[in-house]
């Protein structure tokens, strides 16, 4: 089964679906509140948390999202926009899945994607969409010359 680089490499089409699972430790919590700057206490906080209604402080939202951007990456998406719809927290090593699919490519080669991440109970704890530009002929020569290359810039591989 080729990875999502392979796949964009060869050029992208409606119904491509993609998926990725990831586990947000608390750390990964504190060093996003540290680049984003957002120290919400109910991301750094336990008492906060819980008198938010919480069990335990919860990863950010556009941490979440983050899964969304690392596919859109690997498939070398560049987004032009972003709609997101956060339904129920997301706990430090909560297992996440983000399944990103795409429902709509016109002829210039802008695109829409439906995204829903699930927690490990397959509850949606994140709907999203999001639209952008697919990698044309020239882009999709590089990203072959840089999987022939080793490609050192995919994580994913």
């Amino acid at each position: 089964m080729k990875n999502p680089r392979e796949r964009a490499a060869e050029g992208l089409s409606v119904g491509d679906r993609f998926t990725v699972v990831r586990c947000f430790s608390l750390d990964d919590i504190q060093q996003f509140a540290q680049i984003s700057r957002d120290y919400n206490p109910v991301h750094c906080d336990a008492h906060y948390a819980q008198l938010r209604g919480f069990k335990a402080p919860i990863a950010h939202g556009l941490l979440t999202a983050s899964l969304i951007t690392e596919i859109g990456g690997q498939i070398g998406w560049l987004a032009t926009g972003m709609n997101f719809e956060f339904k129920r927290p997301v706990y430090p090593e909560e297992q996440i899945t983000c399944h990103w699919l795409i429902v709509d490519i016109d002829e210039r080669g802008h695109a829409k994607a439906e995204v829903r991440v699930l927690n490990e109970e397959g509850v949606t704890v994140l709907l999203a969409m999001t639209t952008g530009m697919l990698p044309g002929t020239q882009e999709r020569e590089c990203l072959k010359r840089m999987l022939a290359e080793g490609d050192p810039t995919n994580a994913a591989l």
